[in-house]
């Protein structure tokens, strides 16, 4: 079976310092603002925080990781046509504000050659619309 997993990656200046942008970075506010996926649980775990997402027809579960420069997810287990999914946030400071960061990458389990760069497309989108969204939250830009 082809497994040629796809990077993609989006990024923004956004006018507000590393620790404004940090406080927005929540696994919900994440989840919520890439548009696909509604949170329908939240765990709080040794190991960081495992959020349940629940989509048409799938329910992914996503474990989020706080690193210092932003956030880290994978899927868990089994999670739908996902082989594997995983995105990593990061926020460094940029002139007088920060530099916004989303890299994710994915692979299907599907048998098509050309599946994987759909999957890259659509989270490519999916990232674009997060970043524009955590961007807009974040207080006095």
């Amino acid at each position: 079976m082809w497994t040629g997993m796809r990077e993609v990656e989006r990024s923004r200046f956004v006018m507000a310092r590393p620790p404004a942008v940090h406080r927005t970075l929540s696994p919900e506010a994440v989840v919520a603002a890439e548009g696909t996926f509604t949170v329908t649980a939240v765990e709080e775990t040794e190991t960081g925080t495992l959020v349940t997402a629940a989509g048409p027809g799938m329910s992914v579960p996503l474990r989020f990781e706080s690193h210092d420069d932003g956030l880290r997810y994978t899927a868990e287990g089994e999670v739908g046509p996902f082989d594997h999914l995983e995105t990593r946030i990061t926020v460094v400071p940029e002139e007088n504000g920060s530099r916004v960061t989303m890299r994710s990458t994915v692979s299907l389990n599907l048998p098509l050659p050309f599946a994987d760069r759909i999957a890259a497309w659509k989270r490519g989108n999916e990232i674009e619309r997060a970043i524009e969204e955590l961007a807009a939250d974040v207080p006095g830009r």
